[in-house]
C-alpha cells in the first residue's frame, strides 16, 4: 500500500467513477432485505456512493460510509452531502465508534494485502452488534491479479482462508452468491 492509504484509488478516481456501473446492486439489495427497515448500515469503501450506497437508501436504510481516498469520498459527499462519512482506511478505521446492524465492503477486501484483510474483518467484527450482517466480495478461490485501474496487486485468499478468518473473528459464513456480472459475494454473520 506504501504512503497512499487508498492504494491508488485517489489517483484514478474520476476514471473509477466513469466506469463503476449498477452490477451487484441487486446482491445488496436482497441482502439488505434481511434486515429490518431502518436499520444501520456501515459502507466500508464506500467510494462515489454508486451503487451500494444509493441502493441502501433506496431501500430505507441508515448509511455511514468510510473510504480511504479523499476524491471518492467526496464525490459521495456531493451526493449524499447528509450521510455521515470519513476518509480513512477502512482497515485502521474506528468506524465512527458505535455499533452497527449491518455492514458491506464490496469491491474493497481483495485490494489490501493479505494481513490487512484479516485486520479489516476483525475490525468490522468490533464494529458490528451480535447477530448483525457483513456482505463483501472477493474471488471464491485463492488468486492473484493486477488491477486494471491502480495497476497493483489484488488478492483473494479464497473460501477457506475467509471462512477461516470470518469464524476467528466471530462471524458464521452464512453462504455465499454471485452476481450478474460473475462476483462472488460472502455473506456472514456476527455470532451473540
Amino acid at each position: 500500500m506504501g504512503t497512499d492509504p487508498s492504494a491508488g484509488w485517489n489517483d484514478v478516481a474520476d476514471e473509477f467513477v466513469a466506469v463503476r456501473s449498477r452490477i451487484g446492486a441487486d446482491t445488496v439489495r436482497d441482502w439488505s432485505r434481511s434486515l429490518g427497515r431502518g436499520a444501520s448500515i456501515l459502507d466500508i469503501g464506500c467510494g462515489s456512493g454508486f451503487p451500494v450506497t444509493v441502493t441502501l437508501v433506496e431501500e430505507g436504510f441508515s448509511v455511514s460510509a468510510v473510504d480511504a481516498s479523499p476524491k471518492l469520498l467526496a464525490a459521495f459527499r456531493n451526493r449524499f452531502p447528509y450521510i455521515e462519512a470519513v476518509c480513512e482506511p477502512a482497515e485502521t478505521s474506528s468506524f465512527f465508534g458505535r455499533t452497527f446492524d449491518g455492514a458491506v465492503a464490496i469491491g474493497l477486501i481483495f485490494l489490501l494485502p493479505a494481513a490487512s484483510q484479516r485486520r479489516l474483518i476483525e475490525n468490522v467484527a468490533v464494529a458490528l452488534k451480535p447477530g448483525a450482517k457483513f456482505l463483501f466480495s472477493a474471488p471464491r478461490e485463492a488468486c492473484a491479479w493486477t488491477d486494471l485501474l491502480t495497476g497493483r496487486n489484488s488478492v483473494s485468499l479464497g473460501l477457506e482462508a475467509y471462512t477461516d478468518i470470518l469464524e476467528s473473528a466471530g462471524f458464521l459464513l452464512g453462504g455465499t452468491s454471485l452476481d450478474e456480472g460473475g462476483n462472488h459475494y460472502f455473506n456472514a454473520v456476527r455470532s451473540a
